[in-house]
């Protein structure tokens, strides 16, 4: 998701844009998608085949493109020389760090089983089940990025804490992601070919996270006004790319769409569990130990929100087009925007509750 991030550790102060039309009514544009897509793939079934066949190593080379384009652009935000502000704030950032690494993505694979393979199962498609989970968990794994810095806006979160946070958990996903989300699909008795889950981490973290920082140096080197400026030139770019993408995948997914409507409402179940579980873990973790309610609301915020475009590219890299792993990704990007407006109004009406805790007084 796009937005205008212009902090470095210099401009503790600089503005973050409020939400774009287009990153407000995400849930609209989505379910735009949905009906265009479904709509294409049923009338041009022969042309989404031949896209769906575009294929170099596994790789889809249309959606590869345009996952390169969704993500370069929000990584080029991103100030990696702002960890070391981590410090200022450990107890906040140890917080974020439990809930996003520790906590997150096994409570989903958790929800996973206990809804899609248990609850739910006999209104699911038996041989979609272990890849609903599937992309459930590669969701859960990818913690926000971009939209981060809206939510911690809205709720006028510590500026650099979000970006030292931001920083951090992007730095820690380049190593960790693949690890992890082998570890839980194997949990799950999903069997993933290490060759793909790694090259999926170096196609769609690696390379755009090093491209993007050197496209970021080149820019600032021409000094902040031209940094701002390309970065509001390429900030629709982001949003485009994702629903030129949703649009492929609800041609891919739309028999299935049309055979099963219940899938979805299922399929949200367990990730509204988990956004509100983790937001409150997260700010009551930080109220525990003494952190201020403007570092709580940022550390909340990241725990509850996903970095869904790695977990779409990701999902559709390793199951494909037509998997139940896509939609699931889809439907985290569906119910982001409300869900996590949400989130934030509670934890702004909820800052008198937080202040009163005793272990806060004097912080």
């Amino acid at each position: 998701m796009s937005t205008s991030v212009n902090l470095t550790p210099n401009q503790p102060s600089a503005p973050v844009a409020p939400m774009s039309v287009f990153e407000r009514y995400l849930t609209v544009w989505v379910f735009l998608c949905i009906v265009i897509g479904i709509g294409l793939g049923q009338m041009l079934p022969g042309v989404f085949q031949a896209i769906g066949g575009m294929e170099l190593a596994k790789v889809n080379l249309p959606v590869g493109v345009l996952i390169w384009v969704m993500i370069i652009p929000m990584l080029v935000k991103v100030d990696f020389s702002a960890l070391h502000e981590v410090r200022k704030h450990l107890r906040g950032i140890g917080v974020t760090l439990f809930v996003n690494w520790l906590v997150k993505p096994f409570s989903m694979a958790f929800l996973g089983w206990l809804f899609i393979r248990t609850l739910f199962a006999p209104l699911l498609p038996p041989d979609q089940i272990d890849s609903y989970i599937a992309g459930l968990i590669l969701l859960a794994a990818a913690p926000c990025t971009a939209m981060v810095f809206v939510w911690s806006r809205l709720t006028g979160g510590d500026p650099l804490f979000t970006l030292s946070q931001v920083a951090l958990n992007d730095g820690i996903m380049i190593v960790a992601f693949a690890p992890l989300v082998a570890f839980l699909l194997g949990m799950s008795a999903i069997i993933v070919p290490w060759g793909t889950l790694l090259t999926s981490v170096v196609l769609y973290i690696v390379i755009p996270v090093i491209l993007a920082q050197l496209w970021r140096k080149a820019l600032l080197a021409k000094g902040q006004a031209a940094f701002d400026a390309a970065m509001e030139k390429i900030g629709p770019w982001s949003i485009t790319a994702l629903l030129a993408t949703l649009v492929l995948l609800f041609a891919f997914q739309g028999d299935a769409i049309i055979q099963q409507p219940l899938v979805i409402a299922l399929l949200a179940v367990p990730i509204l569990i988990q956004v509100f579980f983790n937001s409150a873990l997260a700010y009551w973790l930080n109220r525990a130990v003494g952190e201020k309610h403007n570092i709580a609301c940022p550390s909340a915020l990241i725990g509850a929100s996903n970095f869904f475009e790695l977990a779409v590219a990701a999902a559709i890299s390793l199951f494909g087009f037509h998997s139940g792993a896509a939609l699931a990704t889809v439907v985290g990007v569906l119910i982001e925007v409300p869900v996590m407006l949400l989130v934030v109004y509670i934890v702004n009406h909820s800052k008198g509750w937080y202040e009163r805790g005793s272990s806060t007084q004097g912080t």
